[in-house]
């Protein structure tokens, strides 16, 4: 019997879905949950109580909200360009699937363990700009058209940023990641595989951000403006374009743009938890614990900023991004390069 499930799962199409399904998985039970955490949380600054009703505190209110979109009919206004406005909403979520397959979860359980899974990621991350474009130029709407543009230049911009803060640490993966023993024999580890990033962090005793803690700011604050949350949150300003990039999107159109908001807000807090936090270390605990503890602690601190802070004027946030985020995290790059050239 265990020789014949050794062969199922050396099958390679079972081995894709088994991945694929447990990606899914966890990404649906991320939107369930942090649409109920985004709920208490703002109800706790706000001093309320937020939803009580549904199931202990509310806990079963996202499965009924679930529930009620999948019966809800999708309306395709007059005008619009189908194959875009239909294919939009799908392009985002697969984008985030991808990703995700990539974040090694523990030293065991990883879905693709690639030597370029950082670039990957940022890859796919392109997905949900190109798939909010096409959501905005589909629509047929100017505050679609208007959130989207608005998205393109958002995410084009931080992305530099978000890019530059990571390379800082690749960089002291190529100085301490060398002759890893692998129990066969030594080997250099890649800067590029997010799994290596942690081994070198467990192998040290050491977490990235007591290192490198202006890149670990940097890099947060680009992750809220990637994934279009306050105070960055202006593709989707309600007060000025309606809802913006999705307006026009009802059911589960409207219902998959905000399970790759989620999704991609667990995604980059994945991302930072391996780059900075020392990915699945941590004593006691089996990994995955200390992996997604980390990583749920930055979606709160996500959630916590957007129910503080106002919104940003656009001109506000290219410019911070350009004359601030993007010098520092140059500079930043440029002394870790001098640091550990120096060494």
């Amino acid at each position: 019997m265990p020789e014949t499930l050794h062969a199922i799962f050396a099958n390679p199409f079972v081995a894709v879905a088994i991945g694929v399904g447990g990606v899914m998985g966890v990404l649906a039970f991320n939107a369930l949950f942090c649409i109920w955490l985004e709920r208490k949380v703002s109800a706790w600054i706000q001093l309320r109580m937020g939803p009580m009703e549904v199931g202990f505190h509310g806990t079963f209110q996202t499965v009924s909200d679930m529930v009620k979109l999948l019966g809800k009919q999708l309306i395709m206004p007059a005008g619009v360009d189908k194959p875009l406005f239909l294919f939009a909403p799908l392009l985002v979520f697969a984008g985030v699937v991808a990703a995700a397959s990539l974040v090694p979860f523990s030293k065991s359980v990883v879905i693709a363990n690639l030597d370029i899974g950082l670039v990957l990621i940022f890859t796919f991350g392109g997905f949900a700009v190109i798939g909010i474009f096409m959501a905005g130029w589909g629509s047929n709407n100017k505050y679609a058209l208007l959130g989207a543009m608005r998205s393109v230049a958002q995410n084009i911009s931080y992305e530099i940023p978000l890019i530059l803060s990571a390379l800082s640490v690749v960089l002291m993966i190529s100085a301490m990641g060398r002759g890893y023993d692998t129990g066969h024999g030594h080997t250099d580890l890649n800067g590029m595989n997010l799994a290596h990033i942690t081994l070198v962090q467990a192998r040290h005793g050491i977490w990235f951000v007591l290192f490198q803690p202006l890149a670990a700011l940097i890099y947060f604050i680009s992750t809220l403006a990637e994934t279009n949350r306050a105070p960055f949150d202006i593709p989707e300003a309600e007060s000025e374009l309606v809802a913006g990039f999705h307006t026009e999107y009802s059911g589960m159109g409207f219902a998959l743009f905000f399970f790759a908001e989620f999704a991609n807000m667990l995604i980059q807090a994945m991302v930072m938890t391996v780059l900075f936090f020392g990915g699945w270390t941590g004593p006691l605990l089996p990994g995955p614990v200390w992996f997604f503890g980390k990583a749920y602690f930055l979606v709160f601190v996500m959630m916590w900023i957007r129910w503080t802070f106002p919104r940003l004027r656009f001109d506000q946030l290219m410019t911070f991004c350009w004359t601030v985020l993007i010098p520092l995290s140059i500079l930043n790059l440029l002394v870790t390069a001098f640091v550990i050239k120096a060494t």
